[in-house]
């Protein structure tokens, strides 16, 4: 299902660009490095880039050049590079790594890569930030605001779910150990999608976990199914919480169709109420936020395309509140030029998050069995 809403999103951004005008380029625009042509780069950075009048696709670079000049030309680049370290060494880009850096989720292999990679941030004054792009989007704000508030008590449970239905294709790099690959790493949006939800909450200990194996390697999980029980910081309650991920989910109907339908969400139980977040990772493309009440059965449904609890009252380039086509990646991109441009911004994610949410994949790895994703050396890298 993941890649199916990836092609959705490179759909709805193809359309935006269609009916809204391109911007003219700030000749102050920060100059954009990316590393590697995956098929996510033009819908998670060069789409939302095309429509930032700040930003400026300067240089791609891949591990093989002819890749790397048709990206380029493609997307227009200005340059194309066939090493990572040819365009970390271009001087005139403003954001990739040496520099200011917006890094694709899972943010490092393991936490205490994690902790390094902010340590050095500090260190240097520069913008790291971890692209958990659904939390950049007003709905994920007003799904906070719902939960934050009060009126339906506390949170008791939740239960987040993200399938891939077809599966990821035998090949991929997310089947491959050395290069971090295993269902929770790379669906670690139904882990964000928790620890969003219990906000603050800290870890108390994994209570279960059960690893589905990949038939070609017995280290990486096709899926993985965990019970986490987490402690709320303000009285101490216990919440248990439910994650299960599989990039290889079965079809429906005696394996004739694909769950199409399965899109990436969170229930949430408070003392008052059920409430559900439909297609919270891709949210600008379709979404509902359900408040089932518990003593009336009755049902009310929420949606946020702009605006919102933190946007309402922003200034963006797209004007007070953003747009309503913005896709995720297109308000995190908002947010972080701001931040590079040390101006205030309205919704961060820390990193010490970031820290948080890879010591609890490492959590739940040993819990089941299996070995943390392992560091990658500079010899591994050349």
């Amino acid at each position: 299902m993941a890649l199916v809403l990836q092609a959705c999103t490179f759909a709805q951004q193809y359309v935006a660009s269609v009916l809204h005008p391109t911007p003219t380029k700030s000749a102050m625009g920060l100059k954009l490095g990316v590393i590697s042509t995956a098929q996510i780069n033009p819908a998670a950075i060069i789409h939302p880039a095309e429509t930032h009048p700040d930003v400026i696709l300067h240089a791609i670079a891949s591990r093989n050049l002819e890749s790397a000049r048709q990206a380029a030309q493609k997307y227009h680049f200005k340059k194309a590079y066939g090493s990572y370290q040819d365009l970390l060494d271009d001087s005139d880009i403003d954001i990739v790594a040496g520099k200011h850096v917006l890094c694709e989720k899972p943010f490092t292999s393991n936490a205490e890569e994690a902790h390094k990679l902010i340590q050095l941030a500090k260190e240097t004054g520069l913008v790291c930030e971890e692209a958990f792009h659904w939390q950049f989007h007003p709905a994920a704000h007003l799904f906070r605001e719902i939960l934050d508030s009060g009126k339906y008590g506390r949170v008791l449970r939740t239960n987040a779910v993200m399938t891939a239905s077809p599966g990821v294709p035998h090949g991929d790099i997310r089947w491959q150990f050395e290069l971090s690959g295993g269902s929770l790493m790379d669906m670690t949006y139904a882990l964000s999608f928790t620890r969003f939800a219990v906000h603050g909450s800290k870890l108390k200990e994994i209570q279960s976990a059960v690893a589905r194996p990949y038939s070609r390697d017995q280290r990486v999980d096709e899926a993985m199914h965990s019970l986490i029980l987490f402690e709320d910081s303000k009285d101490g309650h216990l919440i248990q919480s439910r994650v299960y991920t599989d990039m290889a989910r079965q079809w429906a109907i005696k394996g004739i169709v694909p769950r199409v339908w399965e899109l990436p969400s969170i229930e949430v139980e408070t003392d008052k109420a059920i409430i559900y977040f439909y297609n919270a990772m891709m949210p600008h493309l379709y979404h509902y936020i359900s408040i089932t009440d518990k003593s009336t059965g009755k049902t009310q449904y929420k949606k946020q395309y702009r605006g919102g609890p933190c946007w309402g009252e922003a200034w963006t380039t797209g004007g007070k509140g953003g747009k309503s086509y913005w896709s995720t990646y297109r308000y995190q991109l908002e947010a972080f030029t701001e931040k590079v441009r040390g101006k205030h911004v309205p919704c961060w994610i820390p990193g010490e998050e970031s820290i948080l949410q890879m010591a609890t994949i490492d959590a739940i790895y040993k819990a089941a069995g299996l070995p943390a994703r392992p560091s990658v050396s500079k010899s591994d890298k050349a």
